[in-house]
């Protein structure tokens, strides 16, 4: 049998980061596949060299093919370019969609068995392209958003209170961008709710910023955009399925009638598993957090309008 694969797609920041906590946690082997020539195979090269330092056994391999990665388990697809100054959303969903399309017929045909993670943006409308184009069923195809922007809220809050990060029990909801709905009525510090321990103002100021997350990083960094904590959330949603934790985390998925919303990927609450999605969890949401999440779904459904598929 051997150890289970894990193939991503692009091997620039956050690919090259997603393979790196991937291998230091010993998940799995790892292959690297983007289309410059040598630099998945420097990297993964390079990542290989670290394993007698830090003890860690798989393979890791760079490809600029898709012959390598056949019968992978997991495929994470962050392959896609980011938005350039002066450069259209259309241009970027036009431009995003068809190489997410090519690169999902590739993984397709060669592991037809495969869960497919999504971390190109537009987030949800690129998983959308994933599901149209793969086949698969819809438990074997998502999205990485909820667990990043969950992530930055969690971090924010144990920041602003002084308390361990591991505390803080907190959910992001809905679609990748600034409509996003940290559900307030739903976080907690070890039980006790944030709104016993934290004015409404600085309450909002912490949603506020955690809606602003990545745009912070990037107006911070200036030539590109966070990579550490997008990577960290890919490949724990890798680690649920692969090791079937049976995790409850939001992630992006396709909804049928869901939260009153049909044909659309949106972030939500499931368990995953090995089984992939194995259940979306309904949310009891305050009147304010629904009337966010539908501002959030129309902007979604607009995006996924745009792809005209």
């Amino acid at each position: 049998m051997g150890r289970p694969k894990i193939t991503v797609v692009g091997a620039g920041n956050v690919g090259a980061t997603c393979a790196h906590w991937a291998a230091a946690r010993d998940l799995a082997d790892v292959v690297l596949v983007d289309v410059v020539e040598g630099m998945p195979q420097g990297k993964a090269l390079d990542l290989m060299q670290a394993r007698p330092i830090f003890g860690f056994n798989v393979d890791i391999v760079g490809a600029n093919d898709y012959e390598a990665t056949k019968g992978s388990k997991v495929v994470i697809i962050t392959a896609g370019i980011p938005r350039k100054p002066g450069m259209s959303r259309e241009d970027l969903i036009n431009t995003n969609k068809n190489i997410v399309a090519t690169v999902t017929k590739e993984i397709a045909a060669r592991s037809p068995n495969a869960f497919i993670i999504v971390v190109a943006n537009p987030l949800d409308a690129m998983c959308y392209v994933a599901y149209k184009v793969s086949g698969f069923p819809r438990k074997r195809v998502m999205g990485m958003a909820g667990i990043l922007d969950t992530a930055r809220y969690r971090c924010f809050i144990a920041m602003e209170l002084k308390v361990a990060v591991d505390e803080v029990q907190a959910m992001v909801l809905g679609g990748h961008g600034d409509d996003m709905v940290p559900v307030v009525s739903a976080t907690n510090i070890s039980g006790v709710p944030l709104t016993s321990l934290l004015s409404k103002k600085r309450i909002q100021a912490l949603v506020d910023r955690t809606r602003k997350g990545g745009g912070e990083i990037v107006a911070l960094l200036k030539t590109g955009s966070a990579y550490y904590a997008p990577a960290a959330a890919a490949v724990q949603m890798a680690e649920a399925i692969l090791k079937d934790q049976k995790r409850l985390v939001p992630v992006s998925a396709y909804l049928t009638g869901e939260y009153g919303l049909n044909d659309l990927y949106f972030g939500v609450p499931v368990i995953l598993g090995a089984g992939g999605i194995e259940k979306i969890i309904p949310l009891k949401l305050t009147k304010e957090e629904e009337a966010m999440l539908q501002k959030s779904a129309a902007a979604v459904a607009k995006t996924r309008d745009d792809l005209k598929m």
